[in-house]
């Protein structure tokens, strides 16, 4: 320690010093002290409180309450002997207790509700880890915030007596900010407002913000999908600086420019999209060759060309990370000019765009690959649904060019699977709205064939462009780039699932990867239609490791693919603008930027793509809650989606609103959970719901603000 005052190199003060630097979750008064050195008479006893109030003067000890002494966090380290530490982010309970997330991979570690310091969910933080005892999870302490995650909160204001507290709406933020009548800057009682984070005092129970802007009214729908977006960290709109450097972009292609590109304007090419889109930044072009040999281009909007490394544009893209698509609006990565007319692959316009091609034979083995600059012309904009009715037998244009592409799809996709991917399928909640972007009819997105058509060929895009930067070949170079990573499952993660999924009657042999795989995909088939199907595939995607973008290639667990990335959506994703800078200098043959340069940015879009899935789900579940509101009193049948210690979570047949039918409200027993078997059994008569019972509900209440929906049993 630098600067330490004389005193600290005293033999009898390091030992006081070493017993608080051991113990840095527990404060002791004098006496305490003395009796663990072993001193008795008052005479000593008098010197070490003395010492204590020295210490304390300097700051190197705390003094949390009147005669009780605690060691500074900033001088643990120096005084603790064979203690462990850890580095991590905070992810934090609704009760205040949290789990530290640990940098290293190791095991979470616990962190009781009075050891989490003044950390928020998602900061970075300093943990000492407790001594492990014998079959307890790993329990912690933090001890230093080192970085915040934000600084800037919604929630709604409530005033009294001339200061106030702003509750946040996160329920992960389990602690409300203290307003002084200063920092109040006109806003009213109940109005929903974003606080910002001035200081956490050291014995303050609450942080201390202030107000800096005013949203509106809570239950308002504009004000609360603002809300839902600002709480994730999202801008609502480009700055008038941003929008002017946009407009300022052509969407007028030059001689020049087509001079240095292959030309695909007279291949026949098309988009496949959502009927409601306006941003199509990938097509597919078809070309036969000779028999049983065909040219297949997969053709992505080439935004580097548009927007420079290191523009204006670029940096609030960065910034940004990834487009948002909430229930009622998008939320883009680039200024509309640029997503929706500059770089969106329009029918019958001259688009520029960055290519991987390939030949194959109708069994779609690829005999050779190309990757570089193009120019396009699509023929034609079809929607899902076009595709999907001439896959189902209908007449439509390009009847046999769309036949070919799927036959050459699925191919793919029977490769794929051949190979060990996991058929992991995501139930997508879309709504109907009326002209006030009401919620009028809730169902179901099904992935049908027209999907998985265009998504075989982005997935072979991605796959080989990975390949071409990052495999190995003879004395090449590896260089920098930006892979799309899934690890594989931890063992210990794989065991649970396996007991998880056996009581309720189903079977994983988890000995190989490919006995794993074969599992995964029989399980998928096994449970659909069914109440449990929700929650499997929801712990299954847990067990699994999540997806990420980094610089260090471990593959794709999931995919069953040694090298992937993304290429094909740099209108909405950061990361695949990226992977088209660094192929376009590889083509080149140049060199790539700094790793830890890269990785950087690999992270930040990492962190921005979970925030952005976090505001979708919140605004899907908001969504939910508006549906159901008119709804109080009405019968539905419903599946047993979850138990906990509180109540039973059900989930609605057809429109997929999960609610909860809480303990105290099933009066004609009281139930207990039995977690190991799933289920909540009656305590007098052993009447059980167990997680899959189709069980029908009556809605009790909706609270629209936070998203939850309140059921009643009416009978099994």
């Amino acid at each position: 320690m630098k600067n330490q005052p004389d005193q600290i190199n005293n033999p009898f003060v390091k030992t006081i010093l070493s017993d608080f630097g051991n113990n840095p979750y527990l404060a002791f008064n004098y006496k305490q002290i003395a009796k663990r050195l072993g001193i008795k008479d008052q005479a000593g006893k008098m010197q070490i409180l003395d010492l204590l109030l020295d210490l304390s003067r300097q700051k190197i000890l705390l003094e949390p309450k009147k005669g009780k002494f605690q060691i500074n966090p900033k001088y643990i380290s120096a005084y603790s002997k064979g203690k462990s530490y850890a580095m991590g982010t905070v992810d934090m309970l609704s009760t205040g207790k949290a789990y530290v997330i640990n940098k290293e991979g190791g095991d979470d570690i616990f962190i009781s509700a009075n050891n989490t310091k003044d950390a928020l969910n998602g900061d970075k933080v300093k943990v000492f880890i407790f001594p492990q005892r014998k079959g307890r999870k790993l329990e912690g302490q933090i001890l230093e915030v080192l970085e915040r995650a934000k600084t800037k909160f919604v929630g709604t204001i409530e005033i009294s007596k001339g200061f106030g507290f702003v509750i946040p709406d996160d329920p992960k933020v389990a602690i409300d900010f203290f307003i002084s009548k200063d920092n109040l800057n006109e806003a009213k009682n109940g109005q929903k407002v974003i606080v910002e984070l001035e200081q956490w005092p050291d014995h303050a129970k609450n942080p201390f913000g202030k107000i800096i802007q005013i949203l509106g009214n809570p239950g308002e729908h504009n004000v609360e999908i603002q809300s839902i977006l600002l709480d994730h960290n999202f801008e609502l709109s480009f700055s008038k600086t941003i929008e002017d450097a946009a407009a300022k972009i052509p969407n007028e292609v030059s001689e020049t420019e087509i001079a240095k590109r292959r030309d695909f304007r007279n291949v026949f090419t098309i988009t496949i999209d959502p009927f409601d889109a306006k941003d199509f930044d990938d097509a597919i072009s078809l070309r036969k060759i000779k028999e049983n040999l065909w040219e297949v281009g997969v053709h992505i909007a080439d935004v580097s060309h548009f927007v420079p490394e290191g523009s204006l544009i670029d940096e609030e893209a960065y910034d940004r990370a990834t487009s948002i698509y909430l229930v009622d609006r998008v939320i883009p990565m680039l200024p509309e000019h640029l997503s929706n007319l500059v770089c969106s692959l329009r029918p019958n316009e001259e688009k520029l765009t960055f290519s991987a091609v390939f030949e194959m034979d109708e069994q779609a083995a690829i005999h050779s690959e190309w990757f570089g600059r193009t120019i396009i012309n699509s023929n034609h904009r079809f929607t899902y649904e076009e595709v999907q009715s001439m896959l189902e037998g209908e007449d439509g244009a390009y009847k046999n060019e769309i036949l070919t592409f799927n036959q050459l799809a699925t191919k793919l996709r029977e490769e794929r699977f051949k190979k060990g991917a996991i058929n992991f399928e995501s139930v997508e909640v879309k709504f109907k709205l009326d002209e006030h972007s009401n919620p009028i009819g809730v169902f179901i997105k099904e992935q049908k064939e027209a999907h998985r058509l265009i998504e075989d060929f982005m997935l072979l895009a991605n796959k080989k462009v990975a390949e071409y930067v990052g495999k190995p070949q003879g004395n090449k170079k590896i260089k920098p780039f930006v892979y799309r990573i899934h690890d594989e499952p931890s063992p210990e993660k794989l065991n649970t699932f396996a007991q998880f999924v056996n009581k309720l009657g189903y079977e994983m042999n988890i000995s190989s990867r490919q006995n794993i795989v074969k599992s995964y995909n029989n399980l998928f088939k096994a449970i659909q239609g069914k109440g449990e199907k929700n929650m499997i595939e929801t712990i299954a995607v847990r067990t699994m490791a999540k997806a990420i973008y980094s610089t260090d290639n471990h593959g794709h667990y999931g995919l069953s693919f040694p090298y992937y990335t993304h290429f094909t959506s740099p209108i909405r994703r950061y990361p695949d603008l990226m992977v088209h800078r660094l192929l376009a200098l590889y083509l080149e043959n140049g060199n790539g930027p700094k790793v830890n340069d890269l990785e950087e940015k690999c992270k930040h879009s990492s962190e921005m793509e979970r925030n952005a899935v976090e505001a979708e789900r919140a605004s899907v579940k908001y969504m939910q809650a508006v549906y159901m509101k008119d709804k109080i009193g009405q019968k539905f049948d419903g599946l047993i989606s979850g138990v906990s210690k509180w109540g039973v979570y059900v989930e609605l047949i057809g429109s997929k609103v999960e609610g909860m039918i809480r303990m105290n409200d099933m009066a004609d027993d009281f139930y207990f959970l039995d977690e190991d078997n799933y289920q909540v059994i009656g305590q007098r008569f052993g009447k059980r719901y167990k997680l899959g019972d189709t069980v029908r509900i009556q809605v009790k209440n909706i609270d629209v603000q936070k998203k939850h929906i309140d059921y009643l049993l009416v009978e099994k």
